[in-house]
Order: structure tokens, then sequence, then C-alpha cells
């Protein structure tokens, strides 16, 4: 597993991280979250032991990173923020040297590279040297030196910084692929890429742990959650179709949407709006252009917890 206790950065006056403690176990891809100087990058540098800790430990399936620092960071891939390379090599030339350095060799060695190209379409880039390439394909490239050497442990910031739509897709899927016996942190301030890939989250502010739930968890954590939202057709009597929800039994309250063409209902506690409303719109033949029942909103549960912080 991965363990920190008290793990602790200072510099001179400022506390970049405050006393962090938690465990991640094999089969967990713990989404580490917050605004920006949180304190994520700190820690992931303390964790694979490109900085110390002012105070504290961590741990790398058992050993320590700053006593015992080869054993643990032969078990770990790191995609740090920017993912730094040298440039002036080619994609096929640092993907060889990364394995050099990481002891592959013979058959072993050729079918690693072939599957990490294979994975992150590499293949059409392996002759550009990597200062060419574009943003994305330089994010794909760091991905791949991560996880080359097929390590146990996989820490990564910012996984999906610079790419579009569709290769975000294609790395989150190889998260996922990687999750049922590898350890992963993906730190990120990017809430969609909590939702689309971990199973568990923590969100930090000001360098220490403010939550530690499922994404699940944390949605229900909104006002919306289970709260739902109605949109209707041009011309409809929207007061009229506000008065009639906001008098049905269960209902807190309403709010109009910025749109102007409808509102959403809110529960009072736990009490399920849905069947009422849907009901008393069909039987009313309202003329609905939505209606949907609100899970919750992780960017409102991420505002409350850190303060509204700017991300």
């Amino acid at each position: 597993m991965i363990k920190t206790d008290n793990l602790t950065k200072r510099y001179g006056d400022l506390t970049a991280v405050d006393h962090l403690s938690f465990t991640v176990e094999p089969g967990e891809v713990l989404g580490f979250l917050g605004p920006n100087g949180a304190g994520k990058s700190t820690t992931m540098k303390m964790l694979t032991g490109f900085i110390a800790p002012t105070s504290g430990t961590a741990s790398i399936c058992g050993h320590d990173i700053a006593g015992d620092p080869l054993p643990a960071k032969k078990r770990i891939g790191y995609l740090p923020e920017g993912a730094p390379s040298y440039g002036e090599m080619s994609v096929r030339g640092f993907l060889e040297f990364i394995a050099r350095i990481r002891g592959l060799d013979g058959k072993n060695r050729r079918d690693r590279l072939d599957d990490v190209i294979e994975r992150l379409h590499l293949g059409h880039v392996l002759p550009q040297t990597i200062e060419t390439l574009s943003k994305g394909f330089k994010r794909r490239v760091g991905l791949a030196q991560a996880v080359l050497h097929d390590p146990e442990v996989l820490i990564l910031d910012e996984p999906t910084d610079g790419l579009d739509p569709n290769q975000k897709h294609e790395v989150r899927s190889l998260i996922q692929d990687m999750s049922a016996d590898k350890i992963i942190i993906v730190s990120t301030h990017i809430l969609e890429e909590v939702e689309a890939v971990c199973s568990r989250a923590v969100i930090i502010a000001a360098g220490r742990v403010l939550a530690d739930d499922t994404p699940a968890g944390l949605v229900t954590r909104s006002r919306y959650h289970n709260a739902v939202t109605l949109r209707f057709e041009a011309g409809a009597d929207l007061g009229a179709l506000e008065t009639a929800v906001a008098n049905l039994s269960g209902v807190a309250h309403t709010e109009r949407n910025e749109s102007g063409d409808g509102f959403t209902a809110f529960p009072a506690g736990e009490l399920l709006l849905l069947p009422g409303i849907s009901g008393l719109a069909a039987s009313q033949g309202w003329p609905l252009k939505e209606l949907h029942l609100e899970s919750g909103r992780l960017d409102e549960v991420f505002r409350d917890i850190t303060g509204g912080a700017a991300q």
C-alpha cells in the first residue's frame, strides 16, 4: 500500500503540506483533489522522493521513501506535472533510454515497449524529437515512460492536461484498465477526472485533508442531491407551474434557472420528489422540454469543502 503519516512540508513560514495522513490500497484509484496551491504536487513529489518532507513519513509497498528509497522507487511509475523529458531525443530513443534505466532487457523490454507504444498510439511519432510534439503527445510520452516498467504504483499528476476529449477518454480508459492490480493516485483539480476514473477522492486545501470519500459519497453532500430540474417550452406560465410544484408535499423550495426557462425543486431532507412531480406533470400535460433527477453536483461540494478557493 501507499501510506503517509503526518507528512509535512514547510518552506520557511509557508506550510505547503500540513500533517497529511492517508493510505491507498491495491485496486484503488485515489483522486487527490484540491484548488491550485493546495499542496497536491508537493505531496506527489514527496511520495516519489523528489523532495524530502520536513517531518512525517511516506512509504511505498512497505518501503520508506526517505529511508529506503531504491526499493520504493522501483515500484513507482510517476507522471509529474508538465511531463518533463529530454526535448532533443526522439520518442523512440527516449522510451528505449527509460527502458534501460528501469532495467528492462531482452524480450520483456521489447514487449513492454510495444505495449505502451500501441496503448498510447505513439507509433507514428516515434522518429520525432520530443520538442516538436504537441502538448498532448508530450503528455502521452510522459505517461508511456511512467507505465513502461509495469509498476505496482502509479502516481499521476494532471494526467490528461493538454489532451483533447478523445485523448482524455483513451487515457482514462487506460487508467481504469490498469487499476485492478495497481495502486493509482491521480492528482488533479479537474472534477470530471475524479468522477470518470476514481474509486475514492481526497480533497485538500492549504495542505490539509478536508474530505475523504467515494465520488458518489461526496456528491450526496450536494444540496442538489435528489432535487428535480424542469425546463419548459417557450410560452409556458412558469409562475403557475413553479407554484404548483412548490405546493407539493416534500418540496422545501424552488429556484429558477439562469436561462429563465425552468426551475429546480429541492427536497426537504431525504424525501424523493420525482414521482410526485412527474405524476403531476403527466396528469396536467405540462409542456416539458426536460425533467430529470439531480444526483448532485461535485463542483458545488468542492467549493463548499474548500471554502470557494480558486481552482
